[in-house]
């Protein structure tokens, strides 16, 4: 799924050319204009927290912690968590939510445009993932908590091993599942928003 580095807060932060920023911010989905619009000075502080999200999560993956999926497995359901996470604690509770959901509008966005998102096209069960993931993330914390990174990245891992995330059904050569462990053929997915993929828990023995 789509890494959470919003991209398009990169015109708000570390820019010298006005030119350039407005650029930017006409190139950002509909979603994301909206949601800079409304939260003007937190769009720095989300894109930084957006940065550190996406280097927590490739150092996670790159590790024995979880199963190194990013794509609708338990790295991706860490990610989506962490960055919920870290945006209440610094943005609180209502922005970091808002955010997640400009995020996942812009999937649908992404979908009808067939762009790839982390190798392929985000569909419905990946938004709903997300969403739920995000919720997970939302309740790890309050804003101003003070907590180290290690502390928090322990919270999420704690969530995802007790089931409490939702990851994607695949079996172990990373084929798509139906609930009733079917095969989903590649060549069924193409071009469908709506799918049998089937979402479990993060951790199906609990």
């Amino acid at each position: 799924m789509k890494k959470i580095a919003v991209i398009f807060l990169l015109c708000i932060v570390n820019t010298t050319n006005a030119q350039k920023k407005y650029t930017g911010f006409f190139e950002l989905s509909t979603p994301k204009k909206l949601w800079v619009m409304f939260h003007p000075f937190k769009a720095k502080k989300a894109f930084r927290i957006s940065e550190e999200t996406n280097k927590v999560s490739d150092s996670i993956r790159k590790t024995n912690l979880l199963d190194k999926d990013a794509s609708g497995g338990e790295v991706d359901a860490f990610r989506h968590a962490f960055w919920m996470a870290r945006l209440r604690q610094e943005l609180g509770k209502t922005a970091a939510r808002s955010l997640g959901k400009a995020h996942e509008r812009e999937n649908y966005k992404t979908f009808k445009k067939r762009k790839l998102e982390d190798g392929i096209v985000p569909d419905e069960i990946s938004s709903i993932m997300d969403l739920h993931n995000n919720e997970q993330g939302l309740a790890l914390v309050v804003k101003g908590e003070k907590i180290s990174q290690k502390e928090l990245i322990l919270r999420v891992v704690n969530a995802i091993k007790k089931g409490k995330m939702r990851v994607i059904k695949k079996d172990e050569k990373g084929n798509f599942l139906t609930c009733d462990n079917k095969t989903i053929l590649k060549s069924r997915l193409k071009g469908k928003w709506k799918n049998n993929k089937c979402l479990i828990p993060s951790n199906p023995k609990t």
